[in-house]
């Protein structure tokens, strides 16, 4: 994919020569002035050149494989394009230093750099002629003939059926069963276990999905376990500790939990493991016969059409298509994906017909594996680079939204279109991999955006072995411990991105300002209490996140770590969180406009009005968190005004009874506000009522913030309330729901409140509702589960909760686990 390299250093060489105006506006020495304007020339000269041949490029790559003359071609130009990057990387990172310490310090500077622009004009001279050479191969050597320009749930029904007759039929509940699922890769295993695993689930007490990859660690695999039970555990706990809460959670001894009672899905590729299956529960996955080939294709390929159907000029070629596909999914789903981006014109897909030929002309590599490589080289190469850092994650990872697009952002994959940030852009890449088939949906937010995704293991293969052929990448797998960085991190002028998230570092030396070009540290949940002072000098910062964990009982807290003097330089920050408040700090963020997150610790009275400034100025802020020093301190709401554009806040600490009416009144303003959480809050009876102007919430969280005996959801209330959490609150003995309130509720969490012995009142008017929790419930509440189902009280009670699909009721105390499916669920 060198034509993705060109690309992104394309646009570095732009940012270069836009340094030019202002080296030559400086008064400069006669050397100086002939160095600098000789390396401009040749930095001008090397852009003209790649900017030539990147058009070519993007249709060469196709051959390379292929056409060793054309290989031997991309890959030159890929080395040099490196060799270039240096140049100007180098040059950047001298010139920005040139701007550090007083005039005498600058001048010897520049005398001393006179030297180091020479060395990068003639370096980059040497360049320019071999680019100009392998311009007169190319020519010399043109290439003939080169005329270019998700798996779905079809055809599995049988399958399905008999898999969930294995999972759910004729279980006695002393047996284990163990079902394999197996076949070659790119068949559609994964997708036939997950449609199952989806259907039959509820069936059971408790099930888990975990993904286990080649090089797997028992402690992290034990803690995906934890995680699929709904068990939090701390990045650190041990691992005969994650055993004992996995224990208890299901009520079974570690034997049984690791051999025992059960039923075990297994999918693999092998016959080894496939045999490990109980008698007649092994299912061999085939490819798709013709028929299912054919509708999946047409499916992809005509999407965007309202029929889904092949016009007659191209069925032909439609036919072709799928025998290079073998009855494999993942090849089907990804040739029809690339044919939708294309117009359903003959011409067209004869074009694409033409490069998988070319392809298959002389090579030996399967018609699948020949699809896949052309539906890669077929994107744009703005999305190449970023599909390529997707495979730099470990097999099966789940791939956060906002995690993928800060890597891609950092690594300057991203450029800024029309009147969108980044970010969005960043975002709509995402969005055409995932369109494509490259990336599968893991999970979707509220609002149905991408929440996380991963790579299919048959294109994470290709990926892999193109991102090191590419010298973009290499994935070296191990485990290990820091304590402390290494220097050399401090010399990588180039880092964009560094992570020390759930590490031990206590500190971070001075050297850290050393990393002029860094967009992200993320040292949250390590043990820094405190950033250096360099930090400040990071002008290109974009994001920091740094915060301390502490648990209180089940409560996890973030705390604030301490910010240097400064931090107003750093005014290209969109993301920091969490500050240790002080009224230096909260001075320093109200120059920071272009906030989205923005958390904020250890809030007292007398920081009441620098926390004003600061957010009257952040006209951009999405999220925000405020944290009082104690829970005892009352929040300073009413002195606030919250931006309109907030669409997350978290507020920890107490809110003033008096003045609630008038502080939430004042709130009518935040339209997109969707979710809140509020702990310590110290609401009850008379003050509640008072969030109900907040229309929009679709998430609301109350921990240890209500003191009142009954809870009540007035009629209209939160009308498009989706998740509602109630925790540790004392007295509460009754929450009531009257109709038409909450009437968008799917999930209800009731945990920690001892006195309410009774469900919600008008909880069988929530008709959305899909999922209600109850954790450490009274004792009544549990002997009346407890007893037989006829008993009039416990018949009475679950009548009420007959149309949720999932009820869970658990006490740690009493070590009762209860799960209540209803029909609905079936």
């Amino acid at each position: 994919m060198a034509e993705a390299v060109v690309g992104v250093l394309i646009g570095k060489i732009g940012m270069a020569l836009a340094k030019e105006a202002a080296a030559y506006g400086a008064s400069l020495l006669g050397k100086e002035a002939s160095a600098i304007k000789d390396l401009f020339g040749n930095i001008r000269k090397a852009e003209r050149e790649l900017d030539s041949m990147k058009a070519y490029l993007h249709e060469s790559e196709k051959f390379k494989d292929t056409d060793e003359t054309t290989g031997i071609f991309v890959k030159n130009i890929r080395e040099l394009s490196f060799q270039v990057e240096d140049v100007v990387d180098e040059f950047m990172y001298k010139l920005e230093g040139d701007k550090h310490g007083g005039f005498a310090a600058k001048m010897k500077k520049r005398i001393k750099h006179v030297k180091v622009w020479h060395r990068l004009a003639h370096k980059l001279h040497d360049i320019n002629a071999e680019l100009e050479e392998a311009t007169k191969r190319r020519k010399r050597y043109a290439i003939p003939g080169m005329d270019t320009h998700g798996e779905d749930l079809v055809g599995i029904e049988g399958n399905a059926a008999k898999l969930k007759g294995c999972l759910v039929d004729d279980l006695e509940e002393s047996n284990t069963k163990i079902t394999t699922v197996w076949g070659m890769g790119g068949v559609g295993k994964t997708t036939l276990v997950d449609h199952v695993y989806k259907l039959v689930k509820l069936d059971f007490d408790a099930a888990a999905w975990v993904t286990v990859s080649k090089s797997y660690q028992v402690e992290d695999l034990l803690k995906k376990i934890a995680t699929e039970f709904g068990i939090s555990v701390a990045s650190n706990m041990e691992m005969i500790r994650v055993v004992d809460v996995i224990r208890n959670h299901l009520g079974i001894s570690w034997f049984l939990m690791m051999f025992g009672n059960g039923i075990f899905v297994l999918t693999s590729r092998l016959y080894e493991v496939a045999s490990l299956a109980t008698s007649k529960c092994t299912i061999n996955l085939e490819p798709l016969e013709e028929k299912y080939s054919w509708n999946l294709f047409c499916k992809e390929a005509f999407r965007l059409s309202s029929d889904k159907t092949c016009p007659s000029e191209l069925q032909d070629l439609a036919v072709k298509f799928l025998q290079k596909c073998e009855g494999l999914p993942i090849a089907i789903s990804c040739i029809g994906r690339l044919l939708s981006f294309k117009p359903p014109t003959y011409p067209e897909w004869e074009t694409v017909w033409k490069e998988l030929e070319s392809h298959s002309a002389n090579n030996a590599i399967r018609s699948v594996d020949t699809i896949l490589k052309v539906s890669l080289e077929d994107l744009p190469y703005q999305l190449k680079n970023c599909f390529l850092h997707c495979a730099m994650f470990p097999e099966d990872f789940e791939m956060k939204r906002r995690r993928l697009i800060r890597h891609w952002i950092t690594s300057g994959f991203i450029n800024e279109k029309e009147n969108k940030t980044l970010e969005q852009v960043a975002e709509g890449y995402l969005s055409d991999l995932v369109n494509r088939s490259l990336l599968q949906v893991v999970r979707k937010n509220g609002a149905g955006r991408v929440k996380c995704c991963r790579m299919h293991d048959v294109i994470l293969h290709l990926a892999l072995d193109k991102a090191e052929k590419e010298c973009f990448g290499k994935v070296s797998e191990g485990h290990s411990t820091v304590s402390m960085l290494p220097n050399e991190v401090f010399s990588l002028f180039n880092l964009r991105f560094l992570g020390l998230r759930d590490t031990q570092i206590e500190s971070l030396p001075a050297a850290i300002g050393r990393l002029q070009n860094l967009e992200v540290l993320d040292a949250s949940c390590s043990s820094l209490v405190s950033l250096p002072k360099d930090v400040v000098k990071l002008k290109k910062l974009r994001y920091l996140y740094a915060c301390v964990k502490f648990t209180n009982g089940d409560f996890f807290h973030f705390g604030g770590v301490k910010m240097p003097r400064g931090m107003r330089n750093l005014t290209g920050l969109h993301a920091l969180q969490s500050v240790k408040a002080s009224t230096e700090t909260l001075y320093d963020v109200a120059a920071l406009t272009e906030l989205r997150t923005f958390a904020v610790e250890d809030v007292k009275s007398e920081h009441t009005l620098s926390l004003r400034s600061a957010l009257l100025n952040m006209t951009n802020l999405v999220s925000l968190s405020i944290t009082t020093s104690n829970e005892n301190e009352v929040l300073p709401l009413e002195e606030l005004r919250l931006p309109v554009s907030l669409s997350k806040l978290a507020l920890i600490g107490q809110l003033e009874k008096k003045r609630m009416p008038h502080i939430l009144s004042s709130r009518l303003h935040l339209d997109n506000l969707t979710r809140l959480c509020l702990i310590f809050s110290k609401l009850d009876e008379n003050t509640f009522p008072n969030l109900m102007v907040l229309h929009n919430l679709y998430f609301l969280a109350l921990h240890k913030a209500y003191d009142g005996k009954t809870l009540c959801f007035s009629k209209h209330s939160f009308p498009r309330l989706r998740e509602l959490c109630i925790s540790s609150a004392p007295q509460l003995n009754q929450v009531e729901i009257e109709e038409d309130a909450l009437v968008s509720l799917v999930t209800l969490w009731i945990s920690g409140c001892p006195e309410l012995k009774r469900l919600p009142r008008g909880i069988q008017y929530l008709a959305a509702q899909e999922e209600l929790y109850l954790e450490n419930t009274t004792d009544e509440f549990i002997e009346m589960l407890r007893q037989e189902s006829e008993a009039n009280d416990c018949k009475e009670e679950l009548m009420k909760i007959s149309h949720i699909r999932e009820v869970i009721v658990e006490s740690t105390e009493k070590n009762f686990w209860r799960r209540i499916v209803s029909n609905k669920g079936k």
